[in-house]
């Protein structure tokens, strides 16, 4: 019972205690999806079929935690059995505890709640572009990218490669390098959504019954050996981010070239 208790994931968080977050959070969360929204989870036969370990799962971003959440649900209803539909609530007492997900420093050292879901599995990094809201230019820390290493020798992790939830902002070269270093699968998702159905935070609902789309995309075709250019082309375009799928109002937009600036 003791070893039960006391053990921890890769980054020093206590099993016991993700399990109950997990509990807490998810059937809170699991209600929601189920009960008050349209929700539709495609391809998840795909998440049956991984194993366990050095799985990167790259998505769009549309809120800080409503994403990251039903994609965890949607872990776990897959794991159970559940195709492409959201389990009934015992389905968490079964769930993947090996799951990481990448987010701010920033944002999640803001209240209490952020910092529980922080040991339910978050690899805090510091993002160079923006502090604090404002536009900036950090030095890169190399020990974010050692975290998300280490995070993938024990189980998924999931990152949003543009860094923000703006729609149709160029991804950050870091995802890239992650890729390109420790050569995982890189599992495509594609959300859609969220942005109607809740606020920013993605923790008030702002639409009842709207529909929540997430769709999972077999694992892509990389050749590690490409620069990082070339395979965060290829994420981008795999997340339906990428130029091709612009809506026309974004095209003839002239701050359109403003967003294809990106940094590392």
């Amino acid at each position: 019972m003791a070893n039960i208790l006391f053990k921890k994931d890769v980054l020093g968080n206590f099993i016991f205690v993700k399990r109950i977050i997990f509990m807490v959070f998810g059937a809170i969360a699991n209600a929601r999806f189920r009960n008050l929204f349209n929700t539709e989870l495609r391809g998840t036969e795909i998440i049956r079929q991984l194993p366990m370990k050095n799985v990167l799962f790259v998505s769009n971003h549309q809120t800080y935690f409503a994403d990251v959440t039903l994609m965890i649900i949607a872990f776990s209803s897959a794991k159970n059995g559940f195709k492409n539909r959201i389990g009934p609530l015992y389905h968490l007492l079964n769930a993947n505890f090996r799951v990481y997900f990448v987010a701010a420093k920033e944002t999640m050292k803001k209240s209490m709640l952020t910092k529980a879901m922080t040991k339910a599995g978050g690899i805090l990094v510091q993002r160079t572009w923006k502090k604090e809201g404002r536009a900036a230019n950090l030095k890169v820390d190399t020990s974010d990218s050692d975290m998300i290493g280490k995070a993938l020798t024990d189980g998924w992790v999931i990152t949003f490669p543009q860094g923000t939830t703006t729609p149709f902002v160029r991804g950050r070269k870091g995802t890239a390098h992650i890729i390109k270093k420790h050569k995982p699968i890189v599992i495509p998702v594609v959300i859609d959504g969220f942005r109607r159905s809740f606020d920013k935070k993605g923790l008030l609902i702002k639409k009842k019954g709207a529909t929540i789309s997430m769709t999972f995309k077999p694992a892509m075709n990389i050749n590690y050996d490409d620069d990082v250019d070339t395979i965060l082309k290829q994420v981008m375009h795999s997340i339906e981010q990428s130029e091709e799928f612009y809506p026309e109002k974004l095209k003839k937009d002239p701050k359109t070239e403003d967003k294809k600036t990106s940094t590392i």
